[in-house]
């Protein structure tokens, strides 16, 4: 159920009462309301290729009254994204990893002059179904101020979202420790050409395939069908020269991908 038709600010959004994602925390309403904006407000984009997790977002954080988040705009990839970062200077962008047209790192590639104003930075939290490291490196590389997985509470999210506009770090449990590792580490990352074969999205299917996922939860947790889930499953088997789910299986432990 990707979006990436066209980006949206705060008019188009205003009053929005569509399903909530349960991996967001979304329709938590108490777990949200301990969360009061007062005395406190930022202004927030959020850039992710899916209309339905956009919505449960927005549903969820977007009640300034009560959070003091208000939602600034929208996009569903990275040049939607670019140019309504670019308008509405938000203090804190919301930013999935794996988006049409390069992916978050190229977002922040492209908003590097905004992250680096010294007295309205543009500040990125990055948020993904994703948990593996090279994705918590890359964009933290790239210069977002934390990452969080899309299980996170509505509470926490809100709470990560200010924490990153005062210029904190912030991280979902078990992710900083890729951080540390990766920078305490003189060493330039190896470079792995058959996982460079595949995309990002046949990497988030690959990942879930090899924790045990059916195709069925796999569709449900990156917002596609079942159809689109076997065809990333076929192009990965095909790139990587293996003959069934089990061979990818062991091919993802063998490169600590699980």
């Amino acid at each position: 159920m990707s979006d990436a038709t066209e980006a949206s600010g705060p008019a188009e959004q205003a009053g929005t009462t569509g399903p909530a994602d349960p991996a967001t925390g979304a329709g938590e309403a108490a777990d949200t309301d301990a969360a009061t904006g007062a005395g406190r407000h930022v202004k927030v984009v959020l850039v992710d290729d899916h209309r339905m997790f956009r919505t449960g977002v927005q549903a969820e954080i977007g009640r300034t009254e009560q959070t003091g988040v208000e939602v600034v705009g929208e996009a569903a990839d990275v040049d939607q994204a670019v140019s309504v970062i670019t308008a509405t200077r938000p203090e804190v962008v919301l930013l999935d990893v794996h988006l049409p047209g390069g992916g978050g790192v190229e977002v922040l590639r492209r908003c590097a002059a905004l992250m680096a104003d010294a007295e309205e930075p543009v500040r990125f939290l990055a948020l993904s179904v994703s948990d593996a490291a090279e994705d918590v490196i890359g964009v933290i590389r790239g210069g977002a101020r934390g990452y969080v997985t899309k299980t996170i509470t509505g509470t926490d999210l809100i709470d990560s979202i200010f924490r990153v506009q005062e210029g904190d770090a912030v991280f979902s449990p078990r992710l900083a420790g890729f951080v540390l590792d990766a920078f305490a580490s003189t060493d330039a990352a190896p470079v792995d050409e058959d996982l460079d074969r595949l995309t990002q999205r046949e990497r988030e299917v690959l990942r879930l395939i090899a924790r045990g996922y059916a195709y069925k939860e796999i569709a449900k947790q990156l917002y596609i069908s079942v159809k689109t889930v076997e065809s990333h499953v076929s192009a990965v088997l095909r790139k990587l020269q293996l003959s069934n789910r089990h061979e990818l299986t062991r091919w993802a432990t063998a490169r600590r991908l699980v």
